[in-house]
């Protein structure tokens, strides 16, 4: 479905309504919610993905929501272990965020990483399943990742092109400057805080031309760091986070075969299917005012870099 007719369809059904009954998540840990830790929810992470569903659930009490996603995963894993089950639950929205793994950790080509998706979307779009897409973020004022961005941008230029063949919506993470400010990302740098799983959830819902209920949220501003503070903090970084990936990237990953999908079934997202009704006092049940973000937890300063692999 295009983004014209998309629109058109949700003024006609009227505000906060839309046409889409099932929605299946694709990817990796981007999409199953690493770095937005919340017990109330399945798995034990919400993210970007489950806040969607949450919204599109609140205006059809049948509305059914599936996450496949599976942290760490390369694209052709996505692709052999997630493709073929989303198509068998027939989903009429589907969101894709596939290849980040590739590009950061393994110098995936992303010429070659575009083919692969390439057929993957032919095939959820060819359903006639609404599909999302996602174009990575700006990662170049960031140590490290900021050595990969021109990979990221022809990538992105990639995803560009493979949403318009096939009629897909475009999310690009690339174009928000929320996304810039330190506290949208977990302190490994590498995975949404659940600022910026928030800030995702909105962008998302406004390309798919939703009415909703989130409210942009805009952090604190940070104090000024001097160059030697910056690069004390880079330094700490890399010790506590960035050397255990390099480290756990050279050994073998039996472990990870054993990580499963935290909703590998369409179900209700309130009720037996979580997450909610949420207790009392409960953040996620208060609705946050515009321009704070007391609605959010913020995630733990520290943890176990090994265990939240991308």
């Amino acid at each position: 479905m295009t983004v014209e007719k998309q629109e058109l369809r949700s003024v006609a059904e009227g505000p906060g309504r839309h046409p889409w009954h099932r929605f299946v998540a694709l990817g990796d840990s981007y999409t199953e919610g690493i770095g937005d830790p919340e017990p109330h929810s399945l798995g034990g992470f919400r993210g970007w993905a489950d806040r969607v569903a949450e919204e599109l659930a609140s205006s059809d009490p049948d509305f059914a929501y599936a996450n496949l996603a599976i942290r760490g995963m390369l694209l052709k894993q996505i692709l052999d272990r997630q493709l073929a089950p989303a198509l068998s639950l027939k989903p009429d929205l589907v969101a894709v965020a596939a290849g980040g793994n590739d590009i950061i950790f393994k110098r995936g080509d992303p010429d070659k990483l575009a083919e692969e998706l390439d057929q993957a979307i032919g095939a959820l779009s060819a359903t006639g399943a609404t599909v999302v897409l996602f174009a990575g973020p700006d990662w170049g004022n960031t140590p490290v990742f900021g050595k990969i961005r021109g990979r990221v941008a022809i990538y992105n230029e990639h995803l560009h092109r493979i949403g318009a063949r096939h009629h897909a919506i475009m999310v690009d993470l690339w174009c928000l400057p929320e996304l810039q400010h330190a506290l949208m990302w977990d302190p490994d740098r590498l995975h949404l805080s659940p600022l910026g799983h928030h800030s995702v959830a909105v962008a998302t819902l406004d390309a798919l031309g939703v009415a909703h209920a989130l409210k942009p949220l805009h952090p604190r501003p940070l104090p000024a760091h001097g160059w030697t503070q910056a690069r004390a903090e880079d330094l700490v970084w890399a010790r506590q986070y960035f050397v255990p990936w390099v480290i756990k990237r050279l050994q073998p990953h039996q472990a990870d075969d054993l990580l499963t999908a935290k909703r590998p079934q369409p179900v209700p997202v309130f009720g037996l299917g979580r997450p909610g009704p949420f207790p009392p006092g409960h953040p996620a049940s208060q609705a946050a005012a515009p321009g704070t973000v007391a609605s959010l937890r913020q995630g733990p300063e520290t943890g176990a870099p090994t265990d939240r692999v991308a």
